[in-house]
């Protein structure tokens, strides 16, 4: 890749951000398209989003996406939002043209990895675990596909906030309706360290459940979720599928999964 005066410029905004693929992938696709732009993470301490988010437009920075834990704040800052972007209440994709356009693909990203793992899952009754940032994405993506959906979070409160708007049904004890569900999807950080308390009694997982977990790692949720003989899939596809539509949504270029998948994997092997 040759950076010249004629690049353009893309990133990824959030803090912490240097641990991020996205730069990886997405400077994949544009070489597999050949076209002259750079991909870069921009780590932007909260007290600096506002100032920095508006100063990268002043720049000519063409897109960006927006990761923790700015994704609601951008959405307040942005001139014209998408209609996924206004119902679920944040935007991790942004386009800089003369206005300020806002998307958020993670909604894709998480509905295509979770078909990829379970197939249809129209009417499926689904045990969300956390009401943060990412779940709204995950609750919208869920009530398109009509499921019948179980929401547990620590702070009981941010569940009830989230209830009435997507349809949900807060429980108490995710162990109270494990017998009923088909798939349970983990939105929280907890698996993110090996010390982190177990989310329920993962013993009560059973062979016909569906685990997906938006982590990109094998936690100890799917860990014993695989050994149980569940299906079960940490959350890089859903990372990778939700990268792939802000590219189309920046060039209208469709870049296809088994070349981010590739440009990872050469990442991880080197």
């Amino acid at each position: 890749m040759k950076i010249s005066g004629k690049t353009q410029v893309y990133g990824i905004l959030g803090y912490p951000v240097k641990h991020s693929l996205s730069p990886v992938f997405q400077n994949a696709s544009f070489e597999y398209f050949s076209v002259d732009a750079v991909y870069v993470p921009f780590e932007v301490e909260p007290k600096n989003f506002n100032t920095a988010f508006l100063g990268l437009k002043a720049l000519g920075v063409k897109g960006v996406n927006i990761t923790l834990p700015f994704k609601e704040r951008a959405l307040e800052l942005c001139d014209l939002l998408d209609e996924h972007a206004k119902q679920i209440g944040a935007v991790n994709t942004v386009k800089f043209e003369n206005q300020i356009e806002g998307y958020n693909t993670d909604w894709i990203g998480f509905l295509k990895a979770l078909k990829d793992l379970e197939g249809d899952i129209k009417n499926k009754k689904v045990l969300v675990l956390g009401a943060g940032g990412t779940s709204k994405a995950v609750f919208y993506a869920l009530s398109k596909e009509g499921c019948y959906v179980y929401v547990w979070n620590r702070t009981i409160q941010k569940a009830l906030e989230l209830a009435e708007r997507f349809s949900l049904h807060v429980v108490g004890n995710p162990e109270d309706v494990l017998d009923d569900v088909d798939i349970i999807v983990n939105t929280t950080s907890v698996g993110l360290s090996e010390r982190d308390p177990h989310l329920f009694d993962y013993e009560k997982i059973r062979e016909n459940h569906t685990v997906f977990d938006v982590i990109y790692k094998r936690t100890p949720l799917l860990e014993k979720a695989l050994e149980k003989g569940a299906k079960a899939q940490d959350g890089l596809i859903m990372l990778l599928y939700q990268g792939i539509e802000s590219f189309r949504i920046w060039t209208n270029m469709e870049v296809p999964l088994s070349v981010v998948k590739e440009s990872l994997s050469s990442y991880i092997l080197n």
